[in-house]
């Protein structure tokens, strides 16, 4: 389906019974021709958390909890986030007989939708800790240069190129567009790599070259991913973006050369 027919950017009402119909499902493949040759791209996780997730229990009073949506970097589609957001609020009026009952539901609708295993972790409101940035921050750093667009001819090597064992380097400096309402997203995007040293300044000019690109979060991690895998042939490669709260919901996409390096899903403070 092509997001045009989406609900985003549109005005909507907002359910008020269980509507799994609404779920709006976007095919992954077309956003993948120009970077199917990089297997990395389908490996990894997209998580998201859930922060309106409410349900009434068989006497109808009402539940809360954080959900953690682990949605695989291989299904066939990722789900629009607007439509996830009024999918969620379809529920708020609809009784479970137990939480594992909420679950499997949520699950089942999900996965049809992605076509693909979906799994979801139910957090009580207060269990969401904060956790601090682990690597390098890139942003005290002048870039070599400035893009509007994302631009892999920024990327260079460190000049030393000396062989690196595991490296991990973060921006807080990511901005991106949606593609439909050009609406800004924000995030914190971290690189972990072995191989030949990068430059730092140039992966900051690359990082901050997509303030204004138009793409889904998901769309935006992997063409990082590509150009990025592409550019510098590492060994092993992670990149994982934590971008901030829309509408209840943050979307977390992580992709991955190796499946062990597949890290711990993060909330960072501004999320």
């Amino acid at each position: 389906m092509s997001v045009e027919q989406s609900l985003l950017g549109q005005d909507t009402q907002y359910p008020d019974q269980y509507c799994p119909d609404i779920l709006f499902p976007i095919a992954r493949a077309a956003n993948r021709t120009a970077i199917a040759d990089v297997a990395g791209v389908a490996q990894g996780v997209d998580w998201w958390h859930v922060f309106e997730l409410s349900w009434l229990d068989t006497l109808g009073k009402p539940c809360v909890a954080i959900g953690r949506l682990s949605v695989p970097a291989n299904s066939v589609n990722l789900i629009e986030s607007k439509s996830l957001k009024l999918y969620f609020n379809g529920l708020n009026f609809h009784r479970f007989a137990s939480e594992a009952d909420l679950i499997a539901q949520v699950e089942h609708d999900l996965s049809a939708a992605a076509q693909a295993d979906v799994r979801l972790h139910l957090l009580s409101p207060h269990a969401l800790k904060v956790d601090q940035p682990i690597g390098i921050c890139l942003d005290h750093l002048t870039p070599i240069g400035f893009s509007d667009h994302p631009d892999v001819g920024l990327l260079s090597f460190d000049s030393a190129q000396q062989y690196v064992e595991d490296e991990q380097i973060y921006s807080d400096l990511l901005r991106s567009n949606c593609p439909v309402t050009n609406q800004p997203d924000w995030g914190t995007v971290f690189v972990r790599y072995r191989g030949k040293q990068i430059c730092h300044k140039s992966l900051l000019a690359y990082i901050i070259s997509f303030r204004r690109h138009c793409g889904f979060h998901e769309q935006c991690v992997e063409r990082m991913f590509a150009d990025l895998w592409r550019t510098f042939q590492p060994e092993r490669l992670m990149v994982y973006a934590a971008y901030t709260r829309r509408g209840g919901l943050d979307i977390n996409p992580c992709r991955i050369s190796h499946a062990d390096w597949l890290p711990t899903p993060l909330r960072l403070a501004r999320q």
